[in-house]
C-alpha cells in the first residue's frame, strides 16, 4: 500500500460500532496490500462506546475518522464516507472483515477489464473454517438472497456491502444507499438499481476476503439452525418488501410483489402461531406488510424514476434470478428459525 500523500486511487470505507476488537485486523488487512497504487482508508464511527476511537487515534493515524456523535446506521455511514472519498474507486469493507494481501490489486484489475462501470466483490470465505461462503449472490423471485457457489458464474444479481467495490462516479449517479433502510438491503438494493441500467454486477476471480458473519448486526451465519433476531428480522423483511416494489420491472413484477405481500402474511401468521409469539406478527410482519402503504406516494414515484431509466429487459433482469423458493430449502434444512 502506497501513503496516501497524493490523490489516492482507492478509498477503503470502513463503518463501525463498538468493533474496537475487530479493527485491527480489519485496518491491518488494508495496509498489508501489495497494490503499488495509493489507497485512502475512512473510518465513520458510529457513536460507538468502547475504545474504537482511541484505538484509531494511537494505532491508525494514517486512517480519517469520521465520528458521528449519534448512532446513524449502515447507510448513513457509507453515505458520508463516500462523500468524502477522494479516490477513483470505493471499497466498503466491514469492520469484520479482512482482505487477503491481493484484493485490492485484484479488483483494479477486473475494474480495468471491464468496458465501464461495474460493480464487484470477491469471493467470501468463512473466517473461523476458511471455507467459501459464496461468490456474490443470486436472489429468487421474492429477492431473498441465495449465495452462488458456481465456480463459473461471475454475473450475480448483488454482492454485500461486507466487501463491495464501486466506482466513485457510479456511487454518485446510483444515489448510494436509500437512508430509509438504515441497514440490511441497502447492498441488494444498490446492486438492483445498477443492473436495472445496465452496470454489471459481478464476483472477480484470484483473491478473496475472510469475514466474520453477523459479527457486528448478528444473524447471517447459519451452523445448525436459523438464528437472528426481531429487530435485524423486521429490517430485513420491510426493506427486501420496499426494494421489491421499487426494483421488480413490468408487470410481472407487479404480480409478484401482489404474491410476495399474501406469502408474507401468511408466513407471518403461521411463524407466530408455532413459536407462540405473537410478537413476530407484529413487529416483524405486519410491519412490513403496511410500509408500502405508508409512504406509497413517494415509493411509486420512485419506482417511476428507476424503471424509466431501466436499460434491460425484464429477461435480463431474471438472469440472475434462482427460481426456487430460498425460505423454504432453508425450513426444511433448518427448521423454524430461532427469533431473539
Amino acid at each position: 500500500m502506497t501513503p496516501t500523500d497524493a490523490s489516492p486511487e482507492v478509498t477503503v470505507c470502513i463503518a463501525n460500532y463498538n468493533g474496537e476488537h475487530l479493527l485491527p485486523e480489519c485496518i491491518e488487512s488494508v495496509l498489508q496490500q501489495t497494490t503499488p497504487e495509493r489507497i485512502e482508508i475512512i473510518v465513520h464511527d458510529d457513536a460507538s462506546t468502547d475504545g474504537s476511537l482511541e484505538l484509531l487515534a494511537s494505532r491508525y493515524p494514517q486512517a480519517r475518522v469520521i465520528r458521528s456523535e449519534r448512532n446513524v446506521g449502515f447507510c448513513l455511514a457509507n453515505n458520508r464516507m463516500a462523500a468524502s472519498a477522494r479516490g477513483r474507486y470505493l471499497l466498503l469493507l466491514n469492520n469484520d472483515a479482512a482482505l487477503a494481501e491481493d484484493a485490492i490489486q485484484t479488483l483494479l484489475r477486473a475494474a480495468r477489464d471491464i468496458d465501464g462501470p461495474a460493480i464487484l466483490t470477491l469471493p467470501q470465505m468463512d473466517w473461523a473454517t476458511g471455507t467459501q461462503v459464496d461468490r456474490g449472490c443470486l436472489l429468487d423471485p421474492f429477492l431473498n438472497p441465495v449465495p452462488n457457489a458456481d465456480p463459473d458464474r461471475s454475473d450475480v444479481a448483488y454482492v454485500i456491502g461486507a466487501c463491495l467495490w464501486c466506482p466513485r462516479d457510479t456511487w454518485k449517479e446510483l444515489g448510494g444507499f436509500p437512508e430509509w433502510m438504515e441497514s440490511i438491503g441497502e447492498d441488494l438494493y444498490l446492486c438492483g438499481k445498477a443492473r436495472l441500467k445496465g452496470i454489471p454486477v459481478r464476483t472477480a476471480d484470484g483473491s478473496h476476503y475472510r469475514h466474520r458473519q453477523g459479527a457486528t448486526f448478528g444473524g447471517n451465519r447459519v451452523e445448525t439452525r436459523l438464528s437472528t433476531s426481531v429487530r435485524r428480522r423486521a429490517l430485513s423483511e420491510r426493506n427486501k418488501t420496499l426494494a421489491m416494489l421499487v426494483l421488480s420491472p413490468g408487470f410481472s413484477g407487479v404480480m409478484l410483489f401482489g404474491l410476495h405481500l399474501l406469502l408474507l402474511l401468511v408466513e407471518g401468521v403461521v411463524l407466530a402461531t408455532l413459536k407462540r409469539n405473537p410478537m413476530l406478527l407484529t413487529e416483524v410482519y405486519l410491519p412490513s406488510l403496511t410500509a408500502p402503504a405508508r409512504n406509497l406516494g413517494n415509493l411509486l414515484a420512485c419506482r417511476r424514476r428507476v424503471q424509466t431509466g431501466r436499460l434491460i429487459s425484464v429477461r435480463a433482469w431474471h438472469a440472475t434470478t434462482c427460481w426456487r423458493l430460498r425460505k423454504l430449502e432453508l425450513l426444511f434444512r433448518y427448521g423454524l428459525p430461532e427469533v431473539r
